[in-house]
């Protein structure tokens, strides 16, 4: 395997920026979008794939599955054992994302648990048996919400986004559920860019039956496509995470405001003192402080905020980062 990229070209970013947008675009739909030919967006992107620099997988909406239950940890370690940890989190399947914080002595992650049994081994066994772990604090997941997932590190127009991804329609109901799903998702979450010939064959349906039922559990929100890579690598080196104390009556309204500013890729209501997170890339220090002062300091719901730099990525999208 190839070694990851540590730097892109112009076209090289602007076309992952595009992927980041949209997973699942066409390479013609991606041409159409940046002006540029078919031919040169393949030359491009091709290698970017190939040596893991851009990476496809699907993430799974847990609020379709009612078996699963969607918890953040923030969780203190002995700062020498922290990378064991960390990487030990990231090797569980259950695990989304896994963040090195602050001072070098606090993880972050995201777990989607299998039921209260899983959630219960984790807190009162698993975690308590390990030795480097100080002590964490446990948030669920209340709500999501999805315009966070149009980050594009700024490398698209406005009109450039919207030939991607055009103003969605009101998201369907999520479809009861099918016998091929599970054959979709885990073939979707290795290559979130299977074709559907691919998909079909792991299903065992037709190429059409695949499409649709992807189509399917993309409008009703059950699965939501993804690209993975390095965000440093499209300009963003300042990331992360807002843990934020809001008023009970302005949490919707706050949540919604923050989810649309260009900056968030991630946000979501949680339990806890804190009852709303928020992952954050920006170009530097600099954008950050902006965004403290100018788009979260107006917004009178805030009572608190906790601010924590990430310091290293080591799981995200359910991808171990190489």
């Amino acid at each position: 395997m190839q070694n990851m990229r540590q730097s892109l070209d112009e076209t090289d970013r602007r076309i992952a920026a595009a992927l980041l947008a949209s997973p699942r675009a066409s390479w013609r739909e991606v041409a159409r979008c940046l002006g540029l030919s078919e031919r040169t967006v393949v030359r491009h992107v091709a290698p970017l794939y190939a040596d893991g620099t851009l990476r496809a997988t699907v993430v799974r909406n847990p609020a379709c599955f009612p078996h699963v239950i969607p918890i953040a940890l923030r969780i203190r370690c002995r700062p020498n054992k922290i990378l064991q940890v960390a990487h030990a989190l990231a090797r569980r399947s259950d695990t989304v994302w896994v963040d090195i914080l602050g001072g070098g002595d606090e993880i972050s992650t995201i777990f989607f648990l299998a039921g209260p049994e899983a959630r219960n081994t984790l807190l009162l066994r698993d975690l308590p048996a390990t030795e480097a772990v100080g002590t964490w604090t446990s948030h669920t997941l209340l709500r999501v919400f999805p315009t966070a997932f149009r980050w594009t590190a700024g490398l698209l127009s406005p009109d450039e986004l919207a030939q991607l991804t055009p103003e969605p329609t009101p998201p369907t109901a999520p479809p009861a559920a099918a016998d091929i799903d599970s054959a979709l998702i885990t073939a979707l979450t290795e290559d979130g860019r299977a074709t559907y010939t691919d998909l079909a064959r792991r299903a065992d349906t037709t190429a059409l039956t695949a499409r649709r039922r992807l189509d399917a559990l993309v409008r009703g929100q059950v699965i939501r496509p993804a690209t993975e890579l390095d965000l440093a690598l499209l300009g963003a080196h300042a990331e992360a995470l807002l843990w934020i104390a809001v008023r009970p009556g302005a949490l919707q309204e706050t949540a919604q405001t923050l989810s649309a500013h260009p900056h968030v890729r991630f946000c979501a209501a949680t339990t806890g003192p804190a009852n709303l997170v928020v992952a954050l890339a920006a170009a530097d220090l600099g954008a950050l402080y902006m965004f403290l002062t100018d788009s979260v300091g107006p917004l009178d719901g805030v009572t608190a905020i906790d601010t924590t730099p990430l310091l290293a990525t080591v799981k995200r999208t359910g991808l171990i980062r190489r």
